[in-house]
């Protein structure tokens, strides 16, 4: 039994789950190893890519869970089930540079491109469903190619995996897995230590307790997870830029890497992660605050001290509310040091911890602490995060960002293929953001796991800020008790 911390709303590959690989339910065309690469997954190979025409050739023998043999056609299906505007998937946008995708045998399929789109292959991770097998009800999962099919799902509860015997990768040695949900870590940790799960995972100073612990072991996995405050641009605190730059240098980042993920993890500054290829360095400042400079620009931008030690500016008292989900007590512990550090400065950020259906109504008004974040390419989440085409579409772009520049700059790095063009865009992009202090970035984490037994084929790679259908957990497959 595995303890999650989030459940998904669906199963559907269609409906967003688990698009960038990593389900035991389901299988793309390609898929990621552990230190990024790409392999071929329903794919016999990875394709040239070049111009406007992608060709696939996939494997021969591929079953789904209900028998159903694999074709092209299946293919073709559930990339134009995921691009027809009446199932409003929200993954829609990540595929907007596909114009069709055919099949003219039933081994090859082709993507045909509005424009040479460079991360095509990327994107080829989404998980395949049978043609004409329709949106799923509630509680259930279209049939897959993945190594477990779904035997159970009680909502809020768990969902109960069985191994598909006739896996084309091979049967997995663990033959029936039990996903567990529990949002609040705390409760999470408890269940862990009573001996009810095989692994959890938890953040770093939950994790504290179980290491050195016999029988148990911690995993730590680099990531490109950041967590940040979102800012609602339209209200008259929160969408000052000197409230939000000042911000920015009154938070001490190293404290909260320090004290708050016990070590496990680095300042943040930009939604690109440092060490990537796309990041750019130009925007990282220093992880210990300023916070002389911090008021300097406060009292600059006329928000004056008052008797109470708030700053005001025409009436306007330095006070927004800052949300989180309460089960998520890295996020709780991340917001009280972020209303500590702004109190110093003279602004007061007053704490709401709330279930996500409460937070989310509230994303335009109220600040809320957030996570996301991908090793991929940089088209990921960002296109999404700060177009403004994308304003105020649920949690992405929930802060009602537009800037025109920003625009072209993430439309220059998803339409071209030149590899200097986009990195140059990319760049630029990120300074952009930096110079607007669109997100208060705090920190990038390690991801922590415990696992009970002595287990041989796991692996742990760069991750990105979904892991519970990836990272650690995504190789269950291949885990097999040790000798």
């Amino acid at each position: 039994m595995l303890g999650l911390g989030s459940e998904p709303e669906s199963l559907s590959p269609v409906l967003g789950y688990a698009p960038d690989g990593g389900s035991l339910l389901f299988d793309g065309l390609v898929r990621r190893a552990p230190d990024l690469t790409l392999q071929p997954a329903l794919a016999e190979a990875l394709p040239a890519v070049a111009g406007s025409k992608v060709t696939f050739r996939l494997r021969q023998g591929v079953t789904f869970h209900d028998g159903r043999p694999l074709t092209g056609a299946d293919v073709a299906y559930t990339y134009g089930e995921v691009l027809k505007p009446a199932n409003n998937s929200p993954i829609r946008g990540d595929y907007a540079a596909i114009d069709k995708v055919e099949a003219p045998d039933a081994r090859t399929v082709v993507f045909h491109l509005k424009y040479p789109y460079a991360p095509i292959l990327q994107r080829a991770t989404l998980g395949i469903v049978p043609s004409g097998s329709g949106l799923p009800a509630a509680g259930t999962a279209p049939a897959g190619t993945g190594p477990y099919a779904l035997e159970s799902w009680t909502k809020g509860d768990k969902i109960t995996l069985k191994a598909n015997e006739r896996y084309w990768g091979g049967a997995p040695a663990i033959k029936r897995l039990v996903l567990a949900y529990t949002a609040d870590d705390n409760a999470r940790a408890t269940r862990m230590a009573a001996g009810e799960f095989t692994a959890t995972e938890l953040p770093p100073k939950a994790i504290a307790r179980f290491r050195d612990q016999p029988g148990l072991t911690v995993y730590e996995a680099p990531s490109a997870d950041y967590r940040g405050v979102m800012f609602p641009l339209a209200q008259p605190v929160t969408g000052d830029l000197a409230i939000r730059k000042a911000l920015g240098l009154a938070v001490d980042r190293a404290a909260m890497v320090s004290a708050i993920l016990a070590g496990s993890g680095t300042p943040a500054f930009g939604p690109v992660a440092p060490g990537t290829d796309w990041h750019d360095p130009a925007v990282d400042g220093s992880a210990t605050p300023d916070r002389a400079r911090a008021a300097q620009l406060l009292d600059e931008a006329g928000w004056k001290a008052d008797t109470d030690g708030i700053r005001a500016k025409g009436g306007t008292a330095a006070r927004f509310t800052l949300m989180y989900p309460a089960g998520d007590s890295l996020r709780k512990e991340l917001a009280l040091a972020v209303a500590s550090d702004a109190k110093k400065i003279g602004i007061d950020v007053r704490l709401a911890g709330l279930d996500w259906d409460a937070i989310e109504p509230r994303m335009a008004t109220d600040a809320l602490i957030m996570g996301w974040g991908s090793p991929f390419d940089p088209d990921y989440t960002n296109y999404e995060l700060f177009h403004s085409s994308y304003s105020g579409q649920g949690f992405f772009n929930p802060g009602h960002y537009k800037n025109p520049q920003v625009d072209r700059l993430l439309e220059t790095g998803r339409e071209t293929s030149d590899p200097a063009v986009r990195k140059k865009a990319y760049q630029e992009f990120q300074r952009r953001i930096s110079d607007d202090a669109v997100w208060l970035y705090l920190v990038y984490l390690k991801h922590t796991y415990v696992v009970r037994g002595n287990w041989s084929g796991m692996k742990v790679g760069v991750e990105p800020h979904e892991h519970a259908t990836g990272g650690l957990f995504g190789t269950i497959a291949s885990w097999k008790p040790a000798a």
